[in-house]
């Protein structure tokens, strides 16, 4: 009787995460260069923990936190654009008018924070002075502690997706930041031939309607609470965690005790999204969106993390100094002759590029064969690409997509 339920048991872990990563390829497919991005918030939310998606308008911050969130079937859905007078009443439930005329004070929690599942929150630093102990208290604990001071709710929410254009400014919004365990920066869409794809699918609109693979709510709580953190974190990860923490330490970069426990979650959920009962030295990748405060920190986080696990992820970051350096020089001539510029490419920029482009494709080769992460890659090819694109434009005087590209 015991083996054939803990039988059934794994099928059901198996088929939950089959049908996970079902939906990580499906938004990725649907989202341009934001794979990484989706695999992220998905770990983040099967750890139990929050995310912010830092970027400016215009990059489907709301658009792929809504569709992620929709996947779940059976779920309370709560989303808010909050705002400096934003009230708390709005956020975790208005006072029942019909009660009030009645001598009674009662606030209505249904369709609000309180009641949800998982909780989409737009501009998340813009929350008022009013509602940012609730807030926090919502997000720290789970719990909101009524208008009337009656005993605290429970909320029963599994994970809250943030976003935001900029970063807090002052020490309140601040606190809010330092609970958000997961931090995902966007910009637009840097590959040329994935930009076009996005005009052509505002001008067509698409042959038929996307796979839309959705899981139960039962299974998602089930996964979160028993099935993650059943998943093994063996010594030499341990080991590998604390490596990468002295080397953060010689670069002045200190994350507290709380947030290296937090992420010990995340490298379960990375594992167990990749179908394994056993974290692997992969799963260490998540680390480069949780050990870092300001935009500035995270390449030199990147570079440490990717150096301990994944060495053709950290070539490809050497790659992208490289391919940097040659968009800055275009900048720096700009204004001279074209026949200056056509000099530079063929002597300099044209070589580098292309060599680039090999290394980068046989990396890309390697890390899939090996089972590693190729996001990192993937992401400096697109700017390889972007930055090819501005030369054969701004340096030639050509149409880059009229253009075959052969690293």
């Amino acid at each position: 009787m015991e083996a054939r339920e803990a039988q059934e048991a794994s099928g059901e872990r198996d088929d939950t995460a089959e049908r996970l990563r079902a939906i990580r390829d499906e938004l990725s497919e649907r989202f341009y260069e934001r794979a990484d991005v989706v695999r992220t918030l998905m770990t983040a939310l099967l750890a139990g923990q929050h995310s912010l998606v830092l970027g400016p308008p215009g990059t489907a911050k709301s658009e792929l936190a809504r569709e992620l969130t929709g996947r779940v079937e059976g779920a309370a859905y709560w989303e808010i654009l909050l705002s400096k007078f934003t009230a708390p009443t709005r956020m975790f439930g208005p006072i029942d008018v019909a009660a009030l005329a009645r001598g009674e004070y009662r606030q209505v929690y249904d369709g609000r924070a309180t009641t949800a599942h998982i909780a989409f929150i737009d501009e998340i630093f813009k929350c008022s002075t009013a509602a940012l102990n609730e807030t926090l208290g919502y997000l720290n604990e789970r719990i909101y502690h009524p208008e009337n001071g009656g005993a605290p709710i429970h909320c029963p929410l599994i994970g809250a997706i943030t976003a935001s254009n900029e970063l807090p400014e002052g020490e309140d919004t601040a606190a809010i930041y330092d609970r958000l365990l997961v931090r995902i920066e966007v910009g637009y869409l840097e590959d040329p031939s994935n930009f076009a794809a996005l005009v052509r699918s505002a001008v067509g609109g698409r042959s038929k309607a996307p796979a839309r693979t959705t899981i139960h709510l039962a299974d998602l709580q089930r996964a979160v609470a028993e099935t993650v953190p059943a998943v093994d974190v063996p010594d030499t990860i341990v080991d590998a965690v604390c490596t990468l923490r002295a080397a953060l330490r010689r670069k002045e970069l200190v994350a507290s005790d709380r947030r290296w426990r937090q992420a010990v979650a995340l490298l379960q959920a990375s594992a167990y999204l990749d179908g394994r009962t056993e974290v692997a030295e992969t799963d260490l990748s998540v680390l480069t969106h949780v050990l870092w405060d300001s935009p500035a920190q995270r390449p030199t986080v990147e570079r440490e993390v990717l150096h301990l696990v994944n060495p053709d992820a950290k070539e490809a970051l050497d790659l992208a100094d490289t391919i940097d350096e040659l968009e800055t020089q275009l900048d720096s001539m700009a204004g001279q002759s074209r026949e200056a510029l056509s000099d530079w490419v063929i002597k300099k920029a044209h070589h580098q590029l292309a060599s680039a482009g090999q290394r980068l494709e046989k990396l890309r080769e390697e890390a899939a064969g090996a089972g590693r992460s190729t996001a990192a890659i993937d992401r400096v090819t697109g700017r390889r690409r972007a930055v090819r694109a501005r030369i054969l434009t701004e340096a030639l005087g050509v149409d880059a997509g009229m253009v075959r590209d052969e690293p």
